[in-house]
């Protein structure tokens, strides 16, 4: 089987069915590839919603996996380890695929032999709509990820998204998978960065990561949820993981990150006062605030 798709699942219920039917209805024909979820402790009735989807749709191999230990690190690794696919492919449980994403995955392999690992391109599914204070900047907290317009290697460390991306599983084992320490969504907690992480290690063997926009899912974002607590997690979340990963590998790694931060917090006040001069006064705060929570996530 050329390729596992790995959905890691935490009281999504509401969201799961919608990702299922996106596989279910590929184009590729579902004899392409194979679905794992890992439910990762789900309180809602996760469970149940599959139970019921897959009574309904009995073509395909789709696979209900559990893990005990909280963390979407812990729920991927579990997955990889039950996969059988040539290549590793990870999705959100709140995200949507296009109808030809397998069939543009396994292009993509075969047009570049010598790939190890690539991501696609991450469109935010605003409902009800995209709230005005939003910006390009702080999009990528709610996952927007749209790195270039063309298939491309990715350049200057830039990575895909953990929600769409695709590794080959030698090199995912190779590699020992997932950070754990980096567990990413730990129930209201965050420690982010294990995809880059992942992908860092990839790069430090000599590989190249490519990107690819063809391969696309949507993400379901509902509006109501972005609360100021909800965006601090996230962006803290970043900023703490960075800590656990520059700290494993020096005292000073960790201490030019800061450095980075506090850079980017400067601009993040530049670009505030561009949108005041552009008459966009909603979206001015935001853009400080996420680095200001980032940093408050490196610095804690």
């Amino acid at each position: 089987m050329t390729l596992s798709i790995i959905i890691c699942s935490y009281n999504r219920a509401s969201y799961i069915e919608a990702a299922l039917d996106s596989l279910y209805n590929q184009s590729a024909g579902l004899q392409n590839f194979e679905a794992i979820i890992v439910d990762n402790n789900s309180t809602d009735n996760t469970a149940d919603v599959f139970k019921n989807w897959r009574a309904s749709h009995a073509n395909g191999s789709f696979t209900y996996l559990t893990e005990p230990n909280q963390g979407a690190s812990f729920a991927r690794n579990t997955g990889a380890t039950h996969a059988k696919g040539q290549w590793l492919c990870f999705m959100d449980d709140d995200a949507i695929a296009n109808s030809n994403y397998v069939e543009n995955i396994i292009k993509h392999i075969k047009t570049k032999p010598a790939v190890v690992g690539f991501g696609g391109r991450i469109i935010p599914k605003y409902i009800p709509s995209e709230p005005k204070w939003m910006s390009y900047y702080v999009s990528s907290l709610v996952g927007n990820f749209d790195y270039a317009p063309t298939a491309c290697a990715f350049e200057n460390g830039k990575y895909p998204l953990e929600s769409n991306m695709i590794v080959r599983k030698d090199i995912y084992d190779f590699i020992g998978g997932f950070n754990t320490a980096l567990p990413g969504v730990m129930g209201t907690l965050r420690i982010g960065g294990e995809g880059k992480e992942l992908f860092y290690k990839i790069l430090a063997l000599g590989h190249t990561i490519y990107y690819d926009p063809s391969i696309c899912v949507q993400h379901i974002v509902e509006v109501k949820k972005l609360t100021a607590e909800y965006m601090y997690r996230v962006a803290s979340g970043i900023g703490r993981g960075e800590k656990t990963r520059t700290l494993s590998i020096s005292k000073g790694s960790y201490l030019k990150k800061i450095m980075e931060y506090l850079f980017k917090l400067g601009a993040a006040f530049v670009l505030g006062f561009k949108y005041l001069l552009q008459c966009k006064p909603a979206k001015t705060w935001p853009v400080i605030q996420f680095r200001i929570d980032a940093l408050k996530g490196l610095l804690g």
